[in-house]
């Protein structure tokens, strides 16, 4: 019994260390953000929010904010309207070769980002859609719908057939019984995987910055070039202000939804 104990307290503590080396970074960032100096240090010499007046009082850091979001809004909602038909397809085996359709749309969780983004830079030059914003919604689109397909049919292995089978017998046909039976079912896993693809496109540089246009540019994609130009806390701060909107949106969808189930 004490030889149990003792292993685990000595499991808990190496979670421990494990969770905190993992936010080590965010830690870091959040200390640089609130330097008085003009230059990033560790620790923070000084407490200031000065710099966080200056990110959200650049024009350019609001116009990258505000392509991100409007980019990730619309990419989440297209994905959510592709990915649910899939899973349902994929579910009930609606076509043949339901496993190698499964495969096919979570090949852009298994290839490599840049390949992927290279690849559609070819192929939208080709179509003549590259820097344009349809371009980049479908690209988005693209790399974020398996996050729906995977959550919506973990959602729809835990629907109770039953459920489905007496709305038909009562009279609902196909499109009323997946709206007023599946559907709502279906909601904590949708927000999950809907909310884990917002996150995903609104974080994503290596697809942007190849199909993004000359006047455009995200937040991600802002932070990274600033990065290069030379670091100062306002890089810390943008970067602080998007980890804050993340947090933010997964501790709201789980308070809504639980969506952690479904992850």
């Amino acid at each position: 019994m004490k030889s149990d104990r003792l292993g685990s307290i000595a499991l808990a503590a190496v979670a421990f260390f494990v969770v905190a080396f993992l936010q080590l970074p965010i830690i870091v960032v959040l200390l640089a953000a609130i330097s008085e100096t003009s230059y990033l240090t560790i620790p923070p010499k000084g407490l200031t929010l000065h710099w966080f007046s200056v990110v959200l009082n650049d024009v350019d850091y609001l116009a990258a904010t505000w392509t991100s979001l409007w980019l990730a809004l619309l990419s989440t909602l297209a994905a959510a309207a592709v990915g649910v038909m899939a899973a349902l397809m994929i579910h009930r085996k609606l076509l043949p070769g339901a496993q190698l359709l499964s495969s096919l749309f979570m090949a852009p969780m298994i290839l490599p980002s840049i390949v992927l983004g290279v690849a559609l830079l070819h192929y939208f030059a080709a179509l003549g859609i590259r820097g344009s914003s349809l371009g980049l919604i479908l690209a988005h689109t693209v790399l974020i719908v398996p996050y729906v397909i995977r959550a919506s049919l973990s959602g729809l292995q835990s629907i109770d057939g039953s459920l489905t089978d007496a709305a038909r017998v009562l009279g609902a046909g196909p499109i009323e019984t997946f709206r007023l039976v599946v559907l709502p079912l279906l909601k904590p896993a949708l927000v999950a995987g809907g909310l884990l693809a917002f996150v995903t496109s609104l974080d994503n540089v290596p697809v942007s910055i190849f199909l993004l246009g000359a006047n455009q540019t995200t937040l991600p994609v802002k932070i990274f070039a600033s990065v290069e130009q030379g670091v100062d806390p306002s890089v810390a701060a943008a970067s602080t202000l998007l980890i804050l909107l993340t947090g933010a949106a997964l501790v709201i969808a789980e308070r809504w939804t639980g969506f952690h189930k479904h992850v």
